[in-house]
């Protein structure tokens, strides 16, 4: 039997506007076996993870394991573990680190500043401060969810720590493993579907550079998925490639129709299109998965510039 991600490759399914949805991202180091419900079913406090799932509710966080690439014996919980919190709203874009003897330090952060962009609490509870390494490449690997991140996502996670990537880490769950391999890029938060290992090291060469690649490329997280499907098309529409150039400021409408208004820091905005479709025909969502199934695909139907959009400066 084919998998969900070759079934998805074959039909050709569009990927943007696919991306998981957090305008904060906070990963903790936990090595050994995830389970699918990786924060209550691995060898992290199952109180805890619970703990941390409810104080992340609604706020715009969204939680994750980590952890380095390689084989998963299970050798007990590390001494010192490493966390991370990216917020990824333009304007407002950051990457801090911190490691800590005792997660539970994690249920004194403030998660709803950290949704909002303020990392204070990150600092102070943790000792946090900003990342000066690399650039993130978190390649989903969990099998339990689907066995298109196992097949797919750890070889690539393997391939990207061996060639020199520092910043290579595997990850619980980013959604839409019939687009493995997937993953996200820290800091800016875009992600990226059907990965390889040249094209993630182009990815993460132009993040450095402040730019975005397109290839491959779901959406930015910080947006829902109208959003990530609108602001991609306009960065295909006029060759946009700053990764912080262009901000979703309004999105009217509902299914199966919406209308989402782009900016550029230059003072020119576009709107966008975007219509919601099933997708044809029906195909296998997930390797799991007993039914076919036609996954909702964000269609965008037209960019138009606004008139009257003088450029600034």
């Amino acid at each position: 039997m084919s998998t969900c991600a070759t079934v998805s490759r074959d039909l050709d399914e569009p990927i943007s506007g696919t991306a998981a949805t957090a305008t904060t991202w906070l990963l903790l180091e936990q090595p050994g076996p995830w389970g699918a419900e990786a924060l209550v079913s691995s060898h992290l406090d199952p109180a805890l993870g619970r703990a941390l799932g409810a104080a992340a509710r609604d706020t715009g966080v969204r939680i994750a394991l980590i952890r380095r690439p390689g084989r998963h014996a299970d050798f007990g919980a590390p001494p010192l573990r490493q966390v991370y919190a990216a917020h990824t709203v333009p304007g407002n874009v950051w990457l801090r680190s911190a490691t800590t003897h005792d997660p539970r330090h994690l249920l004194d952060l403030d998660f709803d500043a950290l949704g909002r962009g303020d990392h204070r609490t990150f600092d102070t509870a943790l000792r946090g401060g900003p990342h000066t390494g690399d650039p993130l490449a978190l390649v989903c690997t969990n099998g339990k969810r689907d066995r298109c991140c196992a097949l797919l996502g750890r070889p690539l996670a393997a391939e990207l720590a061996a060639s020199g990537v520092r910043g290579a880490w595997e990850v619980t769950h980013l959604g839409g493993h019939r687009f493995s391999p997937t993953l996200l890029v820290l800091p800016y938060g875009y992600a990226y579907g059907r990965a390889e290992a040249h094209t993630v090291k182009e990815v993460l060469h132009g993040v450095q550079e402040g730019r975005i690649v397109m290839a491959g490329c779901r959406g930015r997280s910080a947006w829902e998925r109208t959003g990530q499907a609108a602001e991609l098309a306009v960065r295909s529409a006029t060759g946009e490639d700053a990764a912080d150039a262009l901000t979703v400021v309004r999105t009217t409408g509902g299914a199966p129709r919406w209308e989402v208004t782009v900016a550029h820091l230059d003072g020119r905005r576009w709107q966008v299109v975007v219509t919601q479709a099933a997708s044809q025909p029906p195909r296998q969502e997930s390797c799991g998965a007993s039914v076919l199934g036609s996954p909702a695909r964000m269609d965008v139907v037209a960019v138009r510039e606004l008139a009257g959009t003088a450029l600034v400066g």
